[in-house]
């Protein structure tokens, strides 16, 4: 039996995902790369100049990976919290697991 895995490194080259699920692989890339682009943003205009690398990192992957709530409350909307939670428990499913990142 032949398994294809698929490995999310980050930039750094860290392993943060490691998954069957190749959908799961690219959506968890995208909400990365995002994420890096969050912190770029942040720490270029001195947002939080003295919050640790490791919170703004957990920052950052915690707005990308909710990117629709976000966009509802910047766009003055309310949260839709039922459908947001019930999606937030579906993103890791049993295939899928998720790293922690070494530092």
């Amino acid at each position: 039996m032949i398994e294809i895995e698929y490995i999310v490194r980050d930039s750094k080259g860290v392993e943060r995902l490691r998954t069957t699920d190749k959908k799961e692989a690219d959506a968890y890339d995208r909400i990365l790369e995002n994420a890096e682009r969050l912190a770029d943003l942040l720490r270029a205009d001195q947002v939080l100049p003295n919050l640790p690398e490791t919170d703004l990192e957990e920052l950052t992957i915690y707005l990308a990976r909710n990117a629709r709530d976000v966009e509802r409350v910047l766009k003055g909307k309310a949260l839709e919290r039922g459908a947001s939670a019930a999606s937030a428990s579906s993103e890791t499913p049993d295939k899928v697991t998720p790293l922690k990142a070494a530092g």
